[in-house]
């Protein structure tokens, strides 16, 4: 599974990068987590609002702080 946290680096993003890593510790998933902080990356794959969570290539979450526990529901979806 590859989780990709899209965002500047800002606060928001900070906060959403530990709340993935907490669930996905939780849920003792092996996954890879990326960070991408390319502006241009970022508005490339449309998104316009951050941070953005994107699992497997599939945009899950834009312009909110996701918890744990929304992001556990989230990683353990049947793909």
């Amino acid at each position: 599974m590859k989780v990709e946290i899209l965002g500047p680096g800002c606060v928001k993003c900070q906060t959403l990068a530990g709340n993935v890593e907490r669930a996905v510790k939780e849920l003792e998933l092996d996954c890879e987590i990326t960070k991408v902080t390319d502006i241009e990356e970022i508005i490339k794959r449309g998104i316009m609002m951050t941070p953005a969570l994107i699992v497997d290539g599939s945009v899950k979450a834009v312009g909110k702080v996701t918890s744990v526990g929304e992001i556990k529901s989230l990683l353990s979806e049947p793909s």
